[in-house]
């Protein structure tokens, strides 16, 4: 149902992946420009694919296994974004892209606790109706 702890969960790792990213900046490259998702399509690809992992996971509360399923790709391409990043950020040939680190480099990470977090609630139900349907 939608009123599950899990959809807050969800909703709030969807809007870090759909909306935060046009708040805060990602880094600031040599020329001192901030660069935020929208100015790569990579960047944006993915975070936008995140929320949108997230918005489906939602609505297939009926089939907890599959809602279980789709955080864990989620989590996965979060991990991927969050390795784009470190090696955007630790180029082998120094200063050449990213001068300064931006907050928006971490946004991955809240968006990987929430999924986590979700992904437990989610779990956690579909364990209360197993042992239901023990009981009949």
């Amino acid at each position: 149902m939608i009123q599950r702890i899990q959809t807050l969960y969800l909703v709030l790792a969807a809007a870090i992946s759909a909306g935060l990213i046009f708040v805060f900046d990602l880094f600031t490259n040599t020329e001192s420009v901030l660069v935020y998702a929208k100015d790569d399509y990579l960047y944006l690809g993915l975070f936008l694919g995140s929320a949108l992992l997230s918005l489906i996971s939602i609505f297939k509360f009926k089939n907890r296994k599959s809602q279980f399923i789709l955080g864990r790709l989620n989590i996965l391409l979060n991990f991927i974004l969050l390795g784009v990043f470190v090696t955007q950020s630790l180029n082998l040939s120094g200063e050449t892209e990213v001068s300064e680190k931006g907050i928006g480099m971490i946004l991955p990470i809240f968006s990987i606790v929430c999924l986590a977090l979700a992904n437990k609630a989610i779990k956690k139900d579909e364990d209360l109706v197993k042992s239901v349907d023990r009981l009949r």
